[in-house]
């Protein structure tokens, strides 16, 4: 069975950079392992600075309903993003008043690469860039 996960699965390496700490590039890992009976991915997430959490994040859908993912981090932080993914693009949304979030990730290099921008809106209507991050196979 063929699903949109599969372009995830495997281990990778990840850079980040952050609006609030100007030329620092944050190195990290990141894994996604089929879970039982391969419906859903558990994505888990370590980074090497102290202001970024590690995460984990399950991936996955109920019968006919979007696609979604539930994370969890370090600082006690938990969300649920709706999701959509295809061999070119992962995109994550979150509405929530007062911190709205969205990711756009384009993936390219053969399933190689994905590079994607986290956005965020304080005020309902102001998208401003916030986390960009690149997932490179290891």
């Amino acid at each position: 069975m063929t699903t949109p996960f599969e372009v995830l699965v495997g281990d990778w390496v990840t850079e980040a950079t952050h609006p609030a700490l100007p030329d620092v590039v944050v190195r990290g890992r990141a894994t996604f392992e089929w879970g039982s009976g391969r419906r859903f991915v558990v994505w888990r997430a370590e980074n090497e600075h102290p202001q970024f959490p590690d995460s984990v994040s399950i991936l996955g859908a109920f019968d006919e309903e979007p696609l979604s993912l539930h994370y969890f981090d370090s600082r006690g932080v938990r969300r649920v993003y709706t999701m959509e993914l295809t061999p070119e693009a992962w995109q994550l949304e979150r509405d929530h008043p007062g911190f709205a979030q969205r990711f756009d990730g384009r993936i390219s290099e053969g399933g190689s690469m994905i590079a994607g921008v986290w956005q965020l809106c304080e005020d309902g209507s102001a998208w401003n860039d916030d986390l960009a991050v690149t997932f490179r196979r290891a």
